[in-house]
Order: C-alpha cells, then sequence, then structure tokens
C-alpha cells in the first residue's frame, strides 16, 4: 500500500506476516494502521528441529536446547509499545515448531560456523489474540498480584529481573499497568485490566 508491500490484502484490511523482529515493521505499522484495519501475524518459535547438510547428504538431525514460549514476544514488544495498541490493529501469536536446514558457510571465517538454508513449519501448537494492553497477561505462565515490583514478579514467573523489567516496561507503556510509588528503589505497579483499545 503506497510505498510499502503488504503480505496479504483483504480490501481495508492488510494482514503482514512478520517472522524477523517486530521492530523492522514499527514504522511501517503505525503508518498503515492510521488508515487501515491491521492484523500483524507473529510465529514464536517453541522447539526448532536442526537438519545438518552437507552437499546431497544428511548428516543428522537434533532438536535445540533452546525452547520458546508466549513470554519471549516481550523482548520485542519492548520496541513495539509505541505502535500497540492501536484501534486497528491487531497482533496474531502463533506458537510453532519449525525445521531449520542448516550447511556449511560458504566462507571459512563464518562466526557462526553454519548457515541456514531453509526454515520449514512443523506444526501451530498455540494461537494468542493480542487487542488490548490487557491481553499481555494472557502470556504470562503465572497471574501476578494486583501490585507487584519487577523483583516479585521475577520470583513468580522465574524470570530473570532484567526480563522483569522488559515485560513491567510493556505492560506500563500500553496501559496495561502503572506505576503507584515506590517499595524502598522499588517501583510498584498496579495492573490495569479493564483495557479499551486506543483511541
Amino acid at each position: 500500500m503506497g510505498a510499502y508491500r503488504i503480505d496479504v490484502v483483504q480490501g481495508e484490511h492488510l494482514i503482514e506476516i512478520q517472522c524477523s523482529a517486530l521492530a523492522a515493521i514499527r514504522d511501517k505499522i503505525r503508518e498503515l494502521s492510521a488508515d487501515y484495519k491491521m492484523t500483524v501475524v507473529k510465529p514464536i518459535i517453541r522447539k526448532r528441529y536442526i537438519t545438518q547438510r552437507k552437499w546431497s547428504q544428511t548428516l543428522g538431525r537434533r532438536l535445540s536446547p533452546k525452547s520458546g514460549g508466549w513470554m519471549n514476544i516481550f523482548e520485542e514488544m519492548v520496541h513495539f509499545v509505541t505502535v500497540f495498541p492501536q484501534p486497528r490493529l491487531t497482533l496474531e501469536l502463533l506458537l510453532i515448531d519449525i525445521d531449520e536446514i542448516r550447511r556449511p558457510p560458504k566462507k571459512r571465517w563464518s562466526r557462526k560456523g553454519y548457515r541456514v538454508e531453509d526454515r520449514s513449519l512443523i506444526e501451530v501448537i498455540d494461537q494468542r489474540t493480542l487487542r488490548v494492553p490487557a491481553d499481555f497477561y494472557s502470556l504470562l505462565p503465572a497471574r501476578i498480584p494486583e501490585e507487584f515490583t519487577t523483583s516479585e514478579m521475577a520470583s513468580i514467573l522465574q524470570i530473570s529481573r532484567s526480563f522483569a523489567q522488559q515485560i513491567a516496561y510493556c505492560l506500563r507503556e500500553s496501559g496495561a499497568a502503572k506505576a503507584i510509588g515506590k517499595t524502598g528503589n522499588a517501583i510498584q505497579y498496579q495492573r490495569i485490566e479493564q483495557c479499551s483499545r486506543a483511541a
């Protein structure tokens, strides 16, 4: 639309499938969602099966020790909360398993020691829809209290304090929580459950 390429156009409804970082489409989505109904489909990788190939041979297949979940989206949302929420914007999150084909690098000095030739979808495990700020709470594996600090959140969710701070930033900037004071040097937050779409 205009200067932008869109994956799917259904009349006034635009659908963008974003496998890479949300920050890369931040300005694009901000501009288009002012005039069009926008849906951003964002896959989150739960399990990654790695197939090693060289020439025409398959050398092996293994499951990556790294696994993902719904909370991973907050690592990207810290760069996207200036766009979400918007009245015409919906985020569709897909939890998926993929197969990743790797080959030896074309250049010997490659830092990774491999290059990704292809990725293919194995299965869509689950789906979450984000329309309003309070929808962020559906991504957390445990309920956090009405009032909380990032230290308390980290303990409840069994995550690092720095990650809890990222989540709290997203909740605050989107309108899903607000700062209400301090407990010692720690900021005290309060949940805001009744969040309507931004006007």
